[in-house]
Parts: C-alpha cells; sequence; structure tokens
C-alpha cells in the first residue's frame, strides 16, 4: 500500500482514508491516486514505523518539504503524525514539515490540540473553502454539523500561536466567485493568517 508519495516536488505522508468531512470537490471521488501515484486507499492504517521505514525510497535533502496528507484527514491520527513528524525533525536535518487539514482537529479529538503542534509542525494548511457556514455544511458535509464551521476557525486562530506559518485556502474560479474570494480573505485577515486560492483540479 502507498504510504508515502510524491506530489510536484514535495515528499506526501498517507496516514489514513478516516475523515469527518465528504467534502464535494474532494479528489479521492474521480480516481484512487493523484498525480500519477499509485492507489491511495489503504488495505490498514500504516504504524508509526512503516511509515518512518518508507522514508527510505526518499532522498529527502531533495525535497524542500514533507506534506501529511493522503485520503484522509492526518489529525484523525494526530498521535501518529506528530510521532512522526518528531522523527523526521531530529532525523532529516530538520526538513520543514506541513499538514495539510480540515481544521476539525479539536472536535475530532474532544479537546484543544493546538498547543501539541509546537516545535513539530512548520506550516498548517486548513480547507476554508466558503465563508458562509451554511454552504460550508453543504460543501463539506462535516459529521459534526453546524459546530465544525466555527470549531475550524478556532484552530485557524489559535494554531497561529504554536506554528509559524498558517494559511487558509479555498478553491479558486468557478468554485468560488470573486466576491467570495474578498469575503474569505477578510475572514483571514481577521484571524492573522494568509489565503491562499488553490486552482480546481480533478486529477
Amino acid at each position: 500500500m502507498t504510504i508515502t508519495y510524491q506530489v510536484k516536488n514535495a515528499v506526501y505522508v498517507n496516514l489514513t482514508n478516516r475523515c469527518p468531512c465528504a467534502c464535494t470537490f474532494c479528489l479521492r471521488k474521480h480516481g484512487p491516486g493523484v498525480y500519477g501515484s499509485p492507489s491511495l486507499w489503504l488495505e490498514r492504517e500504516p504504524t508509526v514505523e512503516e511509515i518512518v521505514a518508507s522514508f527510505a525510497q526518499w532522498d529527502l535533502s531533495r525535497y524542500p518539504e514533507v506534506v501529511f496528507c493522503g485520503y484522509g484527514e492526518p489529525t484523525e491520527r494526530l498521535d501518529a503524525l506528530l510521532q512522526v513528524a518528531k522523527w523526521l525533525k531530529e532525523n532529516a536535518n530538520g526538513i520543514p514539515i506541513r499538514v495539510n487539514t480540515n481544521g476539525l482537529a479539536d472536535l475530532i479529538a474532544g479537546g484543544p490540540t493546538e498547543a501539541r503542534f509546537k516545535g513539530l509542525v512548520d506550516t498548517v494548511s486548513i480547507s476554508l473553502n466558503t465563508p458562509d457556514p451554511e454552504e460550508y455544511l453543504t460543501l463539506c458535509q462535516p459529521k459534526f454539523g453546524a459546530a465544525a464551521y466555527p470549531a475550524m476557525l478556532h484552530f485557524a486562530e489559535e494554531i497561529k500561536k504554536f506554528v509559524p506559518d498558517v494559511v487558509m485556502t479555498i478553491v479558486g474560479e468557478p468554485v468560488t466567485s470573486p466576491e467570495k474570494q474578498a469575503a474569505c480573505r477578510a475572514i483571514c485577515d481577521r484571524l492573522g493568517v494568509r489565503l491562499r486560492i488553490r486552482p480546481y483540479e480533478r486529477i
């Protein structure tokens, strides 16, 4: 099964297929893998030891970052994520680490998680998707219901205290209009984080 894989110029880690959302635009709806990777559907969740062993196939000195982002929400396995991040910091010359997340870690864990990222993660990229809480429910279909959107915003505001780079992302046109993009930028400005508008892709 595919535990680590390359997307563009980074090494990605596929921790889990579990996710509390069923986003209508999720890439995994369109195929078993992305960017030519083998299937990212896991037979089972890999152990920390298996994840660490999988890095042997990569010369990490050639890559600008390691990204936790597979066919699932990485904070569903926050303990494993942070153990692997610690190993990377200690054994891969402090390679920058990014976590791509839906921002629902606190709801998944049942309590605050942000401080646990300190010193282990360099960038957290959170899927904002829309400035409208009601539309968020339609687009992302979180199992936590209406609690999800405010929890995601709270996570973004809190995680910036512990992680040096926090970015929120939305998909550009035709998924979001210029007006919605402006509204998302206003939210990010209020929270004190960056906004990234990413292209709509169907891999």
